[in-house]
């Protein structure tokens, strides 16, 4: 595993993919300062100079349909709750569909997967990962983000905990694609993802984005293709896909 760190990048996925030509599998770009970091949605990034995590990792899953790229974004969720969890209380560390990482209804990592298809198969990965670490003040209007630090009240070392996120993070991949491209399957690894769901259990607020309206549903099941289905209380159920539909925290929409 090769990491090429950088003093600044305006967004770690965006030289990554300048770059990747002839970069193997498992390369990483990790920036101090990350000046337009990009989120899911469209959304920025917002990160301290020095005080977090903002990286990108290559991935050439060769042979991986793109019908099941959500195998990857299962595998990197994993892998960083995972590490999370060696620091903090395991519970109140989940994945919130489909790949944000939280600490309890705090967000602490975002994470933003781009590929590359070519024919029946996806070339490439660029999996673009922010975590917040030491950042204790955020001066963005997103709604709910919290730090390692804010949660364990201590600092970390940025360089060793870096690469313990880059090797778990290769690991569970390398582990899921050859599952999957043996034929095995990966049950074992969508019945993992769904155990650390946020609000795996019970019934909570969400917004409709199909319908333009507000639902209490539960989380009933996330399909191979990552298709979400929800369970209304009438027992009706309504599939998403990403964006379709999002969840209602204290009055405010994540």
């Amino acid at each position: 595993m090769t990491v090429i760190e950088l003093d600044e990048s305006p967004s770690t996925n965006t030289h990554l993919a300048s770059i990747a030509a002839d970069l193997p599998h498992g390369t990483v770009v990790s920036a101090r300062r990350q000046t337009a970091g990009r989120g899911q949605r469209g959304n920025s990034w917002e990160s301290a100079p020095g005080e977090n995590i903002t990286m990108s990792m290559l991935l050439r899953p060769e042979g991986l349909h793109p019908s099941r790229q959500f195998v990857i974004s299962r595998a990197v969720s994993l892998a960083i709750t995972g590490v999370l969890r060696r620091y903090m209380p395991a519970s109140a560390v989940r994945v919130k569909w489909p790949n944000d990482i939280y600490v309890d209804d705090r967000k602490i990592c975002g994470i933003l997967i781009e590929n590359v298809i070519s024919s029946a198969s996806i070339r490439q990965s660029v999996v673009g990962i922010g975590i917040n670490v030491n950042q204790r003040r955020f001066l963005s209007d997103a709604p709910n983000p919290v730090s390692m630090a804010q949660v364990t009240g201590r600092s970390f070392d940025l360089r060793p905990l870096t690469e313990e996120f880059c090797r778990a993070i290769l690991d569970e991949v390398d582990m899921a694609l050859a599952a999957e491209l043996s034929g095995e399957g990966t049950d074992a690894l969508a019945r993992r993802y769904f155990a650390s769901l946020w609000r795996a259990e019970g019934f909570y607020p969400y917004r409709d984005n199909l319908r333009g309206e507000m639902i209490e549903a539960r989380i009933a099941a996330v399909a191979p293709d990552g298709i979400l289905t929800l369970e209304l209380r009438g027992g009706e159920r309504r599939d998403f896909a990403f964006k379709e539909v999002r969840a209602v925290v204290k009055e405010s929409l994540l």
